[in-house]
């Protein structure tokens, strides 16, 4: 028989009616990260909401390789439907095994070189101003180059660089008000204040602009080779349990916000700490610098390039590690059940943190250094690794993501020394993703490969396919 809930230890700084808001409001990651000392399984409260944050990576891999016991739902996921509906990443078990099928051919590797284009062209097209010695609001950079390339991909057809603009400041705004959602009760969101106000824009505005744009391609009727033709031309025989063999425009809109807003800031974020530790590992960073050089030779990079670009994907991956961008996720258990030997209730919600099993010194030694050599070896575990999730509910877009980190970062890399003005750490934003927030640095022009006189360029080759 296993143990009942109420043994499960309650996690410390607890205040009366708050909970752990306070804690999580004050520092989330470090909060999250000191709770594994406390058990495998450790009660938690944010806000009105309880629940039990899985600490045990074998725990963790339990928990999302079952998705019907324990099916999304919770606070962060009942927030995160109100911003973008039933998509992929959101909706429940029940339509998620026929969402994922229909999906998939958009995430084909075959479609991968065409939009690696895409990326090498925004990136070139937002870092083509930049001059030597300029200082830059990193996080806005890489947002600016994640919209463009998504728009591209997403799209084919570019939309209207105010239009590209826009659907970024909505997709941001979204996940900052998604996050601010889910430390109050839902009758508040009714209360006319300026943050919801701002997120109930967003959110129109956002879905009617991916309407329009889903009509506009639903009455041209060709495969643009994007990732909108092929949801759209995606189709199976129905299925009177499983529902239509075609994608809905609903169930379209659904998914392409959905990509959106894990698409933009969450890659975005990614980029930004990327550089951020370069900048403060100047030596790591003239390392990954040569690595580029030798490799790419002063050409754009392409999708081919990305498997021999090795050092940049541990590079990646410890940056993955160390900053994951989802703080929190939660589960909501479906029928009684077990987990770790205690028994759960049908209800209970469950809690997952990347930071308690990526920031376990018992898991990763010496886990809030910046270490990319940790990677040599052998690639990371599957039960100790989990930036993308695991289970039949991975990220769908992970190929994608990293694709997009690979170029966009040998780009910038081969061109440009970043340098930190200050010594501080940075600081997380209050979003529901973990990004760095006001974090800028210095540019340094590196020379042209192959330019003798060590004049500073600073200027990546155009791409071949604008």
């Amino acid at each position: 028989m296993g143990k009942d809930l109420d043994t499960v230890p309650p996690a410390p700084r607890h205040l009366p009616l708050l909970g752990h808001t306070v804690a999580l409001l004050r520092d989330r990651l470090e909060f999250i990260a000191s709770l594994p000392r406390h058990g495998d399984l450790v009660r938690l409260r944010l806000g009105p909401h309880t629940m039990v944050l899985v600490c045990d990576p074998g725990l963790v891999q339990e928990a999302l390789r079952d998705d019907r016991t324990f099916d999304k739902g919770g606070p962060f996921f009942d927030r995160a439907r109100e911003a973008v509906g039933n998509g992929l990443a959101t909706c429940p078990h029940g339509r998620h095994r026929r969402q994922r099928r229909l999906c998939q051919p958009a995430f084909r590797p075959a479609r991968l070189p065409d939009y690696a284009a895409a990326v090498t062209s925004a990136a070139y097209e937002t870092t083509a101003a930049w001059t030597d010695g300029e200082v830059v609001d990193v996080n806005r950079a890489m947002l600016a180059i994640t919209n463009r390339a998504l728009a591209t991909t997403m799209f084919s057809s570019r939309l209207p660089d105010a239009t590209t603009r826009q659907i970024g400041e909505d997709a941001e705004t979204i996940m900052s008000g998604a996050m601010r959602r889910m430390f109050v009760p839902a009758p508040f969101d009714r209360a006319p204040t300026p943050g919801n106000l701002r997120f109930q824009r967003a959110r129109a505005r956002l879905r009617q602009t991916v309407a329009d744009v889903i009509a506009s391609h639903r009455a041209d009727g060709s495969d643009h080779q994007d990732l909108l033709s092929a949801l759209l031309l995606a189709e199976e025989p129905d299925d009177p349990q499983d529902g239509p063999g075609a994608l809905s425009d609903g169930e379209i809109a659904d998914q392409v916000v959905t990509f959106f807003i894990a698409g933009t800031e969450t890659t975005a974020g990614l980029l930004s700490w990327v550089l951020y530790e370069l900048a403060r590992h100047p030596d790591i960073q003239d390392r990954l610098h040569a690595h580029v050089t030798q490799v790419l030779a002063g050409r754009p990079p392409r999708a081919v390039d990305v498997p021999e670009l090795t050092y940049l994907t541990q590079v990646i991956t410890e940056a993955l590690r160390l900053h994951a961008i989802t703080w929190l996720v939660t589960r909501t258990v479906t029928e009684d059940t077990e987990l770790g030997g205690t028994r759960l209730p049908a209800g209970t919600t469950l809690a997952l943190s990347q930071y308690a099993v990526h920031w376990n010194p018992h898991i990763h030694p010496r886990p809030r250094d910046f270490d990319p050599d940790r990677w040599t070896e052998q690639p990371p575990e599957r039960a100790s690794f989990i930036p993308f999730g695991s289970g039949p509910r991975r990220c769908i877009g992970d190929r994608f993501a990293l694709q997009e980190a690979t170029i966009v970062l040998a780009l910038l890399i081969g061109s440009w020394k970043f340098t930190a003005l200050t010594d501080r750490p940075a600081r997380t934003a209050l979003s529901a993703a973990c990004v760095p927030r006001d974090l800028r640095l210095r540019l340094e022009a590196r020379p042209a490969p192959g330019n003798n006189d060590g004049h500073p360029t600073g200027r990546p080759v155009p791409p071949r396919h604008p």
